[in-house]
């Protein structure tokens, strides 16, 4: 599963539904539903957001998916409650089949050192601290020259920032479009700016609008470091190494921007590409 064409996606999908990673998905069910919602302007930043994520709770684990605002139907909650991790895979929503796979990998291969997670402690401080220092870990997993540029899949201005600290050029591209903090156009096509870019820094938001895949197959056809800052599918993308993906920064909930105390993030992968 090393060629361009394969869909590594699909592939993890049909071999949980097969049981081939764990046990029988039909067998196991999510016991909570729900969505947390926030709207955040980090002090000294002009410009703010709003983040909706759908998450599902398997025994100890919860999955995850973003999702944009306002966007996930009244009644999902409903279908996923008391439902089958199976039937959730099927579910006609992207959210909730991606919300329940994070779930169902999260329960089965947690973010150990077993399972391949090197933890990176993020220390307590305010919305915008607690920011800076996850992107500092996110970008730590990039392996280029100064003057290099990198396609931002998903805008992040602390990550933006960190990038610039590091002496990298970057094209952000967000499917919202819109200005950065610095007053920088943001692409809504990712895969039409790729060509222009040394190496690939993906949300897992990419996951749940059906972007990914060409992501990955761009990266694996042409060779350029992939990696993904995943607090959707943040047990999801850590399987994917090794098939177009590079190295994976991996934040499952709660999120560093729902408490100001000490939080962890799991890095997956080597900078340039190692294991």
């Amino acid at each position: 599963m090393t060629t361009a064409t394969s869909h590594a996606y699909q592939d993890l999908v049909d071999r949980v539904r097969d049981g081939a990673l764990g046990p029988d998905p039909a067998g196991l069910r999510v016991t909570v539903a729900f969505t947390t919602r926030q709207a955040v302007r980090h002090d000294g930043r002009g410009t703010g957001y709003r983040n909706e994520v759908l998450s599902l709770r398997l025994a100890e684990a919860v999955g995850s998916c973003a999702v944009e605002p306002g966007e996930l139907p009244d009644g999902a909650l409903d279908d996923c409650v008391g439902a089958d991790v199976a039937r959730l895979l099927r579910h006609p929503l992207p959210a909730v089949r991606v919300a329940a796979l994070d779930a169902y990998l999260m329960h089965v291969t947690p973010h150990t050192p077993e399972h391949g997670a090197r933890p990176v402690p993020l220390p307590a401080g305010s919305s915008v601290e607690k920011s800076r220092a996850r992107a500092r870990a996110v970008v730590e997993l990039l392996d280029l020259p100064a003057g290099a540029t990198v396609l931002v899949v998903g805008v992040v201005n602390s990550l933006l920032e960190a990038l610039r600290s590091r002496g990298l050029r970057y094209l952000p591209s967000d499917l919202k479009g819109g200005t950065t903090e610095w007053g920088e156009p943001v692409l809504t096509d990712a895969l039409a700016a790729a060509d222009r870019c040394h190496a690939l820094l993906v949300s897992g938001m990419t996951l749940g609008n059906g972007t990914f895949e060409p992501l990955r197959r761009h990266a694996l056809t042409h060779g350029k470091q992939l990696v993904a800052f995943a607090q959707t599918g943040s047990a999801v993308l850590p399987r994917l190494l090794g098939h177009g993906l590079t190295a994976v920064c991996a934040e499952p909930y709660p999120f560093f921007w729902l408490d100001g105390g000490p939080g962890t993030v799991h890095r997956y992968g080597c900078p340039g590409g190692g294991r």
